[in-house]
């Protein structure tokens, strides 16, 4: 039997760019694939209130998963489609880009589905 758990990464960011090419880590945006497991990303909603276009990137083990670009005042929402089956110890995590100096806040709502074999 499999026990299915939703999982979610959510919170209201504030930044201020570093440049397209420096990101901004989002702190408290992290999940790892506990032991037994296996995960996927079902959806990822985003909002962005600055005055110019960011870029939201879904980094897997440090390495780039997927990248959502959210346009200036907008908000999105992105049904995954392609949903990797994540393995145990996978760490996700968020990281932002932004212009240098530009100020705003992100609103991130990532839904994940975490199944672990039971009993």
């Amino acid at each position: 039997m499999t026990r299915t758990i939703p999982r979610f990464l959510q919170g209201t960011f504030n930044f201020k760019g570093r440049g397209l090419d420096e990101p901004i880590p989002l702190d408290g945006l992290s999940y790892e694939v506990p032991e037994n497991a296996e995960s996927k990303v079902v959806y990822f909603r985003a909002g962005n209130s600055s005055d110019d276009v960011v870029n939201l990137i879904l980094l897997r083990d440090g390495e780039t998963m997927r990248m959502f670009p959210l346009g200036m005042k907008s908000s999105i929402h992105f049904p995954m489609v392609i949903q990797e089956p994540l393995p145990p110890h996978t760490k996700l995590e968020i990281v932002l880009k932004a212009a240098a100096g530009l100020p705003g806040s992100v609103f991130i709502d990532i839904g994940l589905m975490e199944e672990t074999a039971g009993s």
